[in-house]
């Protein structure tokens, strides 16, 4: 795993009791700070969460402390050391409490929320938080209490723009530093003008809410698309791309959060021009006689314009709101689909070899379904603005049994005693959970299909390695007898011949004096094959050859 600085610690997290509300303060519970054996560090099924810190003039709302709030492109959610025997070193964990609720992660650090995570509180310009489970299929209900809002002042000295709300569902690239609407990736609701907005277009819509008022939230998408197995590019494919890392003391997995289309950004051109969707090139200039002339080479090309893919929706999507259990029709419809646009092969398989050369632990955007896509419960406050979640199943306000008849004209919608065709939103966070030990189990057994992959892979080498130096010793063996049989095979009383080309030769123990008269070397380039004049067996030739003159010539004096 990686690892991340230690921040110092400012205050101890408030425990919770059954209710979600904070209990008595206890020992808190001790961090391992060994890293370099996980199986020695605590294997959590629940994750030590973040710690509340008490913001100023408050005794409600608090910051939080010890935990990876998504900003910068990255977002994080809790991690578990697996025991020992699996081939992966984390698991998905969940934080307490265990429901429905706002993400601890998931939100700006400039809402504030109680411990329970229903209550939120906004602080200067307009901030953002997700819920901590998307909606993929399915219609879905909850309901948000104005605690604060539609322009109330906290006291008459305080800012000029009192507490604002915006209510909504987002996908998981809209920014949380900006009210819901802000771009194509979210769909919100104003208290201020009652009316609706996306991509910072507001439309007129229902009637304007205020504190006390009561909205309920309803979200009705088409099942959800499964991917074809034939198509390595499908962006329906589940596939994860995220890093176990040490963050402040805690195992965390870290993502790359999904970046924004280029697509999408253009849809806030307001200019009404339309990029171009090819590239395009001026004409060079000509001569009289239709030749391009010489100027036609420094001739530069239009800068080329983007090339857009389509923007797919979700049919027969909707999205409502109620406010004290009144409908106020249909806010929108055949909403952009929450997938990401396709890749080509081409540049997969490209980011895929980069990924090879710079190693596995770098992070790159993943162009598939991580399970985590989907449009969430999206909460905008501005200037001390409050807001109570709940997320049922018991409601202030309930929808009619059939809402989509209710937004179709229909009479049939408040039918008593009719079995609901819609769910609290309550009940999809364990479906979301369940859905995330699914594909922990699904990496693990992948993870082990390529350790026995790997492993066979070492195994081949291992095989080939001992093969071939069986190969050359086999050799060596082959060529040691060859040696000797040639040396056997010849008359002991044969003189060797040496060679001139090779160093080291041994000759045969002679007279000097029954010699014939050597010839001495006058330079040493006139040896067959020399290749350096400081060789020692030139030096040792010439040694021999001198000794030898001197002996002649004794003898013939």
């Amino acid at each position: 795993m990686l690892k991340r600085k230690r921040s110092e610690k400012t205050a101890e997290s408030p425990l919770l009791d059954s209710n979600g509300s904070p209990a008595p303060s206890e020992a808190p519970e001790l961090v391992l700070t060994s890293r370099l054996d996980l199986s020695s560090r605590p294997q959590l099924t629940i994750s030590r969460g973040p710690s509340f810190v008490p913001i100023p003039d408050s005794d409600t709302f608090f910051k939080t402390d010890f935990t990876g709030i998504n900003r910068h492109g990255y977002r994080y959610s809790p991690a578990g050391i697996n025991p020992r025997g699996f081939f992966l070193p984390c698991r998905t964990i969940e934080t307490k409490p265990t429901s429905y609720r706002v993400s601890w992660e998931d939100r700006s650090p400039f809402v504030y929320v109680t411990p329970d995570g229903l209550k939120l509180l906004g602080s200067k310009g307009f901030r953002s938080a997700r819920c901590n489970a998307p909606i993929r299929e399915g219609r879905w209900y909850m309901e948000v209490k104005i605690l604060r809002g539609g322009g109330e002042r906290l006291t008459e000295d305080s800012r000029r723009d009192g507490g604002h709300v915006r209510l909504g569902f987002g996908r998981r690239e809209a920014p949380l530093n900006g009210p819901v609407g802000l771009d194509g990736y979210s769909y919100g609701y104003r208290d201020k003008t009652g009316g609706k907005v996306t991509l910072s277009r507001p439309r007129p819509y229902g009637r304007p809410f205020t504190s006390g008022d009561v909205i309920g939230m309803y979200i009705s998408l088409p099942p959800r698309r499964q991917s074809d197995p034939k198509d390595p590019s499908d962006p329906a494919r589940l596939k994860r791309e995220r890093i176990a890392i040490d963050l402040k003391g805690q195992e965390t997995f870290e993502i790359l959060e999904y970046p924004q289309s280029k697509e999408m950004i253009a849809l806030m051109d307001y200019s009404g021009s339309k990029p171009a969707t090819t590239p395009t090139q001026t004409a060079p200039f000509a001569k009289p006689n239709g030749k391009p002339s010489d100027r036609a080479s420094s001739t530069k090309s239009k800068v080329p314009g983007p090339t857009l893919r389509p923007l797919p929706t979700l049919a027969n999507s909707r999205i409502a709101f109620f406010v004290n259990g009144e409908c106020q029709g249909i806010a929108f419809q055949d909403i952009y689909d929450y997938l990401q646009l396709r890749t080509t092969a081409v540049a997969h398989k490209g980011k895929e070899k980069k990924r090879g050369r710079e190693g596995v632990k770098e992070h790159r955007e993943n162009p598939f379904d991580d399970g985590t896509l989907g449009y969430y419960p999206f909460i905008s406050l501005f200037n001390g603005a409050s807001v109570e979640l709940n997320p049922g199943p018991d409601f202030a306000f309930p929808p009619p049994p059939d809402v989509d008849a209710l937004l179709d004209g229909s009479t049939t919608a408040k039918m008593e005693g009719q079995e609901p065709t819609w769910r609290p939103i309550c009940e999809r966070y364990p479906e979301f959970m369940k859905e995330q030990w699914e594909l922990d189990e699904i990496e693990e057994e992948e993870a082990k299909v390529e350790s026995a992959r790997l492993a066979a892979q070492e195994q081949v080498a291992a095989e080939k390695k001992a093969q071939k130096e069986k190969k050359r010793k086999q050799t060596e063996v082959r060529k040691r007898s060859k040696l000797q049989a040639n040396v056997s095979s010849k008359d002991p009383s044969e003189p060797l011949v040496a060679s001139p080309l090779k160093h080291g030769t041994s000759y045969p123990p002679e007279s000097r004096l029954g010699s014939p008269t050597p010839t001495i070397i006058s330079s040493h380039s006139d040896v067959q094959g020399a290749q350096s004049g400081y060789t020692s067996d030139v030096v040792d030739a010439e040694m021999d050859s001198a000794d030898t003159t001197e002996i002649l010539v004794g003898t013939s004096e």
